[in-house]
């Protein structure tokens, strides 16, 4: 390999590097570190040593090259899901809705007492200004499964409780559809009391059992260079499809 290969090779390490180091600036409120310098600067990497390598004449330009390429990609989804989170908190702000970030996963909490009123799946009255602001930035950021999970507390029978977190999530995904969100992003699942938050000995812990999660992930082959700008029931604990 040429000294200008090896050149630049390192100039992308340090770049790595650099990037690695920058911090989320929604750190603070609970997401994860940004992903966009860490997945661009592994792509930049990654790509300026297969770069050199595919190209064994002009391995410094193939190195150029694969950085740029690689680089550009890797960045993609990182930076996307910045964007997009730093919105969801912007619109879900004194709503009640929790929104964290763990990776390329979005998670959105929505606790029992903006929802859903005791052993109803009807959208409480208060629940609508939420779902509006969500259904508005799932339309335009379109490159995201929208799976809507419903818990409860652990009160009552437990195949009771699985119908009723099953119809909840149903009732949130019914909502957004009508909204005008993509019916084949949206998946439901009912959990019931299976995956408890807090302790149901408690109120507390009882009223932070019953919620409902609405999870993003990112879309296989997702296309992410711009945001879009947009004007039957499954059986409790199974995931519905829609189709």
């Amino acid at each position: 390999m040429s000294r200008s290969s090896r050149s630049i090779i390192a100039a992308t390490v340090v770049a790595l590097l650099a990037g690695c180091a920058s911090q989320n600036p929604y750190e603070g409120q609970g997401s994860s570190r940004n992903k966009t310098a860490t997945y661009g600067g592994l792509g930049a990497l990654a790509g300026a040593v297969a770069g050199a390598a595919i190209d064994h004449n002009h391995r410094g330009k193939g190195a150029l090259i694969g950085a740029a390429v690689a680089g550009a990609a890797g960045a993609g989804y990182g930076y996307y899901a910045d964007r997009q989170e730093a919105e969801l908190r912007r619109s879900m702000e004194g709503t009640g809705v929790q929104v964290q970030r763990q990776g390329d996963n979005i998670q959105l909490i929505m606790p029992g007492n903006i929802t859903f009123a005791t052993d109803s799946s009807d959208i409480a009255s208060n629940f609508y200004t939420p779902l509006n602001n969500l259904a508005t930035s799932f339309k335009q950021y379109d490159q995201n499964s929208i799976e809507i999970v419903g818990h409860t507390d652990s009160t009552g029978s437990r195949p009771h409780n699985m119908d009723l977190s099953q119809r909840r999530a149903q009732s949130v995904a019914n909502y957004l559809i009508a909204q005008g969100v993509n019916v084949q992003r949206v998946t439901t699942r009912g959990m019931g009391p299976d995956q408890p938050v807090g302790n149901n000995a408690t109120e507390s812990g009882r009223a932070q059992n019953r919620r409902v999660e609405v999870n993003l992930r990112p879309l296989p082959g997702a296309q992410v260079q711009q945001p879009q700008q947009q004007a039957p029931a499954a059986q409790p604990g199974t995931v519905q499809q829609y189709p």
